[in-house]
């Protein structure tokens, strides 16, 4: 983990305990999650959160919460805002969204998730930069838009295209999974991972044997991202069985 990440986690955890009120990050990028929640797990005593303002969003905010408050009765909508921007006579791209908004000043880790459906998209934000983005918000690319609040609930959840894949391997580790998940060889696979181009749960992985497990992440940079969704039991070859799914 980054040592300013870190220690910026370690403050949140410490304020969170001995003020006994929420604390929390910025958006932060899934590799950065997976850094927190590694820590976390370190630290029994602390009860970490993490939420994008829906269940589809990757960008997400770490939050610390006190001794009385448990995940159930976390209320997001508190932390975490929705827009709906909606554009006239176009459709404009993820990226001319993402271009908008940081040219007003935003910083990118004070803004979530753009997910982007036709000529409409929705973000999420902090409450600290929702006003903004709703007064200043109102060019994307070349396209005039409409910016208003929206409830977190509102939000309808993306479609997601995946390939749906079953293969069998010999077993369980990152080269092999990786080999079959993205259509290559297992001496191809072997490289990207010493590459370091290779990705488990949106961490740099170097070792060609890390087990695999269902639910896992696997990317390869360049190449894309898939998720093995099930594992199944042997055949007769003593091969295992995997469903996975790639994301187009």
């Amino acid at each position: 983990m980054e040592k300013d990440l870190e220690k910026r986690i370690e403050e949140l955890a410490d304020r969170c305990e001995a003020n006994s009120t929420v604390t929390s990050t910025g958006f932060l990028t899934m590799a950065e999650q997976a850094e927190v929640s590694a820590w976390a797990k370190r630290r029994p005593e602390v009860k970490l959160h993490l939420d994008g303002g829906g269940p589809a969003c990757e960008r997400k905010c770490a939050f610390f919460l006190p001794f009385y408050l448990d995940e159930a009765n976390f209320d997001t909508a508190e932390y975490i805002r929705a827009l709906k921007v909606t554009a006239y006579f176009g459709q404009p791209t993820h990226r001319d969204y993402m271009g908008a908004a940081l040219g007003l000043g935003v910083r990118r880790e004070w803004i979530g998730d753009f997910q982007v459906q036709g000529d409409t998209a929705f973000i999420f934000c902090l409450p600290t930069v929702e006003k903004l983005l709703l007064d200043e918000l109102t060019q994307v690319g070349r396209c005039t838009v409409k910016t208003v609040s929206l409830p977190l609930a509102d939000v309808p959840a993306p479609e997601r295209k995946v390939k749906k894949m079953t293969f069998t391997v010999k077993s369980l580790r990152l080269d092999a999974v990786a080999g079959n998940l993205f259509g290559l060889s297992r001496t191809a696979a072997a490289e990207l991972i010493r590459a370091g181009a290779v990705s488990l749960n949106y961490v740099p992985c170097l070792r060609l044997d890390a087990p695999i497990s269902e639910g896992d992440v696997l990317s390869i940079r360049g190449r894309g991202k898939g998720a093995v969704t099930a594992i199944g039991g042997q055949s007769r070859k003593d091969r295992t069985f995997l469903e996975a799914e790639l994301y187009l």
